[in-house]
């Protein structure tokens, strides 16, 4: 039998380093049904999961997919999923019902343009907003094949911690890419797994948080009666519509991630100590978006670069100090121009914010993005 993670230097297709930070992170099920550009996901999960003992299952459609991650989840495993852009919207109610029900699940959505095989951002906003209901999701941005194994693994931490699905928002570019890919030994790896009950079934009560706002979760089958269902429900998990139970349940739901930004949403900072032009960029678009900053740096412009690592929820703290120290800020996306709303709403009070959106299919060009950055520092 084959080792659960592989180890060492690799040069690999970010749809496999997708594969093998899962692995890495104790995937024992998959689900999944074919849609490129995000097959080469589920076909080496069927050669690697059975080889390390779990279970791949190609579902009929995506919400069959969806679904039997949420029950294999509840049944105790290491679940997850991966689709494209209109295969994402197919698995909607599913997600709807994990936020709900409170069912850790990742779900890997490789970005498409519709019906074609290009490059876009444009799922960013259908990856908060999709589901029905009051609710938050934590949606990881990677922009390297090293940052798709790195941030599926932190992606299956997360949806342990808080109960919650957790989206690994991949695009066609870096999910086709081939680069190097290191690895590191098992024991460096921390895993998180699930709270788990204290007490005994007779004495559990199944959506009873801790202050943290994360109730504990038992497998099924281990004699705990739970109603996992999508209704409001209260603390016995029993179906009820009262107004005062279903508002409490909603907001301990939103709240348990909202309480907890500081420890989920990430960023890394390139050449900020003194810029007073500062780009935001998140996936691939940061690639670009820092070669820019270094040409830029060279012909004397005092840029840097904010690469936003997970993108829901909204990074405030790190945006609206970058903003208090810019002159001006130029949003860079892959599409008409959706994130930059947030870019603005936190950082127009501070300072300038430009749009560089760009829906063509490709990525921007470090040229495009120099062109505009030397348009506003005319």
């Amino acid at each position: 039998m084959k080792d659960r993670i592989l180890t060492g230097t690799h040069f690999m297709l970010g749809n496999h380093a997708v594969v093998e930070g899962a692995l890495a992170a104790g995937c024992d099920f998959f689900a999944g049904y074919p849609i490129t550009p995000a097959n080469e996901i589920s076909q080496r999960m069927s050669e690697r999961l059975p080889a390390v003992g779990g279970r791949f299952i190609q579902g009929e459609d995506e919400l069959c997919s969806i679904y039997a991650v949420t029950g294999a989840s509840l049944a105790g495993a290491r679940a997850m999923t991966a689709t494209a852009s209109a295969g994402y919207n197919y698995m909607m109610e599913g997600i709807g019902y994990a936020v709900a029900a409170e069912i850790p699940a990742v779900i890997v959505d490789v970005q498409r343009c519709r019906g074609e095989n290009f490059a876009t951002q444009s799922d960013v906003m259908q990856m908060r907003w999709g589901p029905s209901g009051d609710h938050e999701m934590i949606v990881l941005a990677p922009a390297s094949v090293q940052e798709l194994f790195d941030f599926t693994f932190r992606a299956f931490n997360l949806a342990e911690r808080y109960r919650n699905p957790v989206i690994v928002m991949s695009e066609t570019t870096i999910a086709l890419m081939r680069e190097k890919l290191v690895i590191p030994q098992s024991a460096a790896l921390q895993r998180r797994h699930r709270e788990r009950p204290k007490v005994p079934p007779d004495a559990f009560m199944p959506f009873r948080a801790d202050p943290d706002g994360v109730p504990p979760l038992p497998d099924l089958g281990e004699g705990y009666r739970i109603i996992h269902s999508l209704n409001p429900h209260d603390e016995a998990g029993g179906i009820n519509w009262d107004p005062d139970v279903f508002e409490g349940l909603y907001r301990r739901i939103t709240g348990k991630i909202k309480n907890n930004v500081d420890d989920i949403s990430r960023v890394q900072s390139f050449f900020m100590e003194d810029a007073d032009v500062v780009v935001t960029a998140y996936g691939s678009e940061a690639r670009s978006a820092l070669q820019m900053v270094k040409i830029a740096r060279d012909r004397g412009h005092r840029a840097g670069l904010l690469k936003l690592d997970t993108v829901w929820p909204v990074p405030e703290k790190q945006l609206a100090q970058a903003a208090r120290q810019a002159d001006v800020m130029l949003a860079v996306e892959m599409n008409i121009g959706k994130y930059a709303a947030e870019i603005e709403r936190l950082c127009g009070r501070h300072c300038e914010v430009v749009r560089v959106t760009k829906n063509r299919g490709l990525m921007h060009t470090t040229g495009e993005l120099l062109q505009a950055l030397e348009e506003v520092m005319r």
